[in-house]
């Protein structure tokens, strides 16, 4: 068959459909609106589910919990101009997390004027826009040209660091039929191995090393089998950023969980000869503070070959996937002298070393954490195994749930960290669970984030799905009102007056309760667990 007799004459939006499909798209999250119906018209027929968020934003924080709680790309789709800008935070987030998200949308026609004519939703550049926010953004020119743009975001979501990525199609290509041939699909690569000699060389650092460290950050997520068998060989104990909590169980004697922000946690890797940090920034966001000192060799494993001179520069550079970097690294420890470093005295921290760094990082900030220490444990103990969380950017998750509340995999926590977006617990869970309809998903959010995307609650509503809200409610913006006052001013435009978040889940058609003590909490957990729809469970706090 020529290549002639292959091609067939599509309409734009459905050779965006087909490359989707093609590409192992089964949900998309988006509202549909004038410019982008064409593309609404084929997803049935191509088997890809659609959740309507009731927002873009929404949609945007909903797929990249689809893809984080996953590993497969999380689809949104908007439509031109306000809609495309409503989604853009969520698109940041997804960049400064590594996470793959794919928005596609319309654009202004192919030969649209440069001077503006009113054409609705008009922009000077929504491309142009994007990707200053993106991996990259693609204006596609022609219908044949769309699979291809499709194959590209998939392959730059298979090699290398993941980052979100825009395509955009002319609004007179979405409905044009022009010939086209089936859609391209993205390589499936090889994974990439780190090169012998750094691996020998950190062997031999980690392998001689009095006291190693581990760092996992969320690039750590396909490696933790490999983690926990280097930590327990080395004897290490292992610190995870926000984005690689749950890489690696938080329950072993070996873990510091997520302290990295903590003078004691600090001091750890200050006194450690040899650190590896594995998929991980070292950065602000995490640490909360500058670049720690690190006392020894720095190795660092990341698929990102920029990471090796970013923030701090690397001794000894792993550029691979995180499982072939600890994999090479496990192989050459076994090929030097002696065995488990834990078992041999004096030569690695032994767990007991590790609880007394956890025991000085938690006393440092037990008085600000007390109050919600009981509540946490009470989550902890309805919780089952598998549970994803998600989080906001509130007082109740980076100081309560990120240290206190510990998650052994295959549980996942997902927090917006960096970009460090509000709003974002509701939404996402509402995308790991469209995803995983069977699995276990909780979102923590204190009352100020809530209300960012509160409106979602109607979409959780409508998947009928057990969805439980736990927020933490301090009457408006507790941590800004903390740095007003001080910093000696008078709080301004950070205290919101009393709002009954229960019933306004019930009037988006979900259940509220009030949970006054941890065992309230519990309880209305466990009912939450199991009763369809989204239940907020408000917890108070001193305002």
């Amino acid at each position: 068959m020529t290549t002639a007799a292959k091609h067939r004459d599509i309409t734009g939006g459905e050779a965006l459909v087909a490359a989707l499909a093609a590409h192992g798209a089964d949900l998309a999250f988006g509202i549909p609106g004038t410019h982008n119906l064409e593309i609404y018209r084929h997803l049935a027929a191509y088997g890809i589910r659609h959740l309507a968020p009731r927002h873009e934003q929404g949609a945007g924080y909903a797929a990249d919990g689809y893809a984080r709680a996953t590993g497969r790309p999380g689809i949104a789709i908007t439509t031109t101009g306000p809609a495309l800008m409503n989604i853009a935070a969520a698109v940041g987030q997804a960049y400064s997390d590594s996470v793959p998200l794919l928005v596609v949308s319309p654009g202004m026609p192919l030969r649209h004027p440069r001077l503006a004519t009113g054409l609705l939703h008009e922009m000077p550049s929504q491309s142009g826009a994007f990707g200053q926010l993106t991996a990259f953004s693609h204006r596609v020119s022609s219908v044949a040209e769309i699979g291809a743009a499709v194959a590209r975001a998939f392959t730059r979501f298979r090699t290398g660091r993941p980052r979100p990525v825009h395509i955009e199609v002319p609004l007179d290509l979405l409905t044009a039929a022009e010939p086209a041939g089936p859609p391209p699909l993205a390589p499936v690569p090889l994974p990439v191995r780190p090169p012998p000699e750094a691996v020998r060389a950190a062997a031999e650092a980690l392998g001689r090393a009095r006291r190693p460290a581990l760092v996992l950050g969320g690039g750590a997520h396909g490696a933790r089998a490999e983690a926990l068998a280097l930590a327990e060989r080395l004897g290490a104990p292992v610190a995870t950023t926000a984005n690689g909590k749950g890489a690696f169980p938080e329950s072993h004697p070996l873990s510091l969980g997520v302290r990295l922000h903590t003078p004691a946690v600090q001091k750890w890797l200050a006194d450690s000869d040899a650190v590896l940090a594995v998929g991980t920034e070292l950065a602000e966001s995490d640490l909360w503070s500058a670049a720690p000192e690190i006392g020894g060799t720095l190795i660092r494993a990341d698929i990102d070959p920029a990471q090796m001179y970013a923030v701090l520069p690397a001794d000894i550079a792993l550029v691979a996937d995180a499982r072939e970097a600890l994999r090479g690294v496990l192989d050459g420890l076994r090929g030097l002298p002696g065995g488990p470093r834990e078992g041999r005295a004096g030569q690695a921290p032994s767990a007991g070393a590790a609880a007394a760094v956890r025991a000085e990082s938690g006393a440092a900030t037990g008085e600000r954490d007390a109050a919600r220490l009981p509540y946490l444990a009470a989550i902890r103990s309805v919780l089952p195994p598998a549970t994803v969380l998600t989080s906001d950017s509130a007082q109740c998750c980076y100081y309560g749930a990120l240290p206190h509340l510990p998650v052994d995999p295959p549980g996942r926590y997902l927090h917006p960290t960096g970009f460090g977006t509000l709003g974002y617990a509701l939404p996402a869970a509402i995308g790991v669970k469209a995803a995983e309809p069977e699995r276990p998903v909780v979102a923590l959010s204190g009352d100020g984030g809530l209300q960012f995307t509160v409106q979602e609650l109607a979409t959780a509503a409508g998947l009928a799905l057990p969805l439980p809200v736990v927020v933490f409610d301090n009457g408006g913006y507790g941590e800004i009102r903390d740095e007003m006052a001080a910093r000696g001013d008078v709080p301004v435009a950070v205290d919101h007056p009393p709002l009954d978040l229960g019933a306004l889940a019930r009037a988006y058609g979900g259940h509220g309760v009030r949970a006054d003590s941890p065992g309230a909490l519990a309880e209305a957990l466990r009912t939450a667990l199991t009763v369809p729809g989204p239940t907020v469970i408000t917890v108070p706090e001193p305002r």
